[in-house]
């Protein structure tokens, strides 16, 4: 594919250590210019201090690597929690990001009660989104929204509706894979309707039959084609590493305390250039 000499390659580097200056050994090792910043020395990226930014800002400056994304929790509360406070802690992320020259900012769409219709909840989802973006704006920075398990966007349809209501310059689709076979999403279905929004796309894989994470092109996610589609419209983007194949740091916060099943106990370094390896060889076929 032509898309190995167009997209560059980052990740979520705290899947390999907790400890930021390993992270930065390996991919420097792998030769991997960029990383999606979400765990630094065991603290989550909304809850590092300016003087902690600035301190990963110069060690990404030594290492010789970018910031590619923030891979921010934002929209990972309930749609009943208090806003107020979580736009508070929005407003540090978007700093973080101006000190670290990122302009893009992973985000969410808030987790749904569980039992309930989630399109009883579409107004409020909006509203909040609608002034999560105004502040994007403001501050040029662009959000981008990824599907996730239990939130208002978790299957395509509701993703599409977001990206229908809200896309432009400072809003857009975060693609993964697993994510939506975890919702029992057909990817390659979700990719014919969110195609023309994606900007960023996240490489981990998932099985139907029980959502276990398992390496890139031997799930269920439809890789290989979707690699092909993307390439075919000239995907210049992110391709973003999230192996999720062994537990890590923060993990289970990440998952809301649901645990997800891996593939194996493989260590971080092991699991994730395993991962990346697996990519780069889908894009040779």
């Amino acid at each position: 594919m032509d898309m190995l000499n167009r997209i560059r390659f980052s990740g979520f580097s705290d899947e390999i250590s907790p400890i930021f200056s390993e992270q930065l050994r390996v991919l420097q090792k792998l030769e991997i210019g960029y990383l999606e910043m979400r765990g630094v020395d065991g603290k989550n990226v909304d809850s590092l201090t300016p003087e902690e930014v600035r301190s990963a800002r110069e060690k990404l400056q030594e290492a010789g690597i970018q910031v590619s994304a923030i891979g921010s929790p934002i929209g990972k509360i309930g749609i009943r929690d208090d806003f107020a406070a979580h736009f508070e802690v929005f407003r540090r992320v978007v700093e973080t990001a101006h000190t670290l020259s990122c302009r893009d900012i992973r985000m969410f769409s808030f987790y749904m009660p569980k039992g309930e219709d989630p399109l009883n909840y579409r107004s409020e989802v909006l509203e909040r989104l609608l002034r999560l973006k105004e502040y994007a704006k403001k501050e040029d920075v662009r959000l981008l929204h990824e599907n996730e398990k239990g939130i208002y966007g978790n299957t395509a349809p509701r993703c599409l509706d977001l990206m229908n209501e809200l896309y432009d310059e400072n809003f857009g689709c975060t693609f993964d894979f697993a994510n939506f076979v975890q919702c029992g999403q057909d990817t390659q279905a979700a990719f014919s309707l969110l195609e023309p929004f994606i900007q960023y796309v996240h490489v981990k894989d998932a099985l139907f039959e029980n959502g276990q994470v398992v390496l890139p092109g031997t799930g269920d996610g439809a890789l290989l084609p979707l690699f092909r589609a993307l390439d075919e419209k000239g995907y210049a983007g992110f391709f973003s590493m999230e192996p999720h194949l062994t537990d890590f740091a923060g993990f289970a916060a990440l998952e809301l305390g649901e645990a997800e099943k891996k593939a194996s106990p493989a260590q971080g370094e092991t699991a994730f250039t395993a991962a990346y390896l697996c990519a780069r060889g889908l894009m040779s076929l």
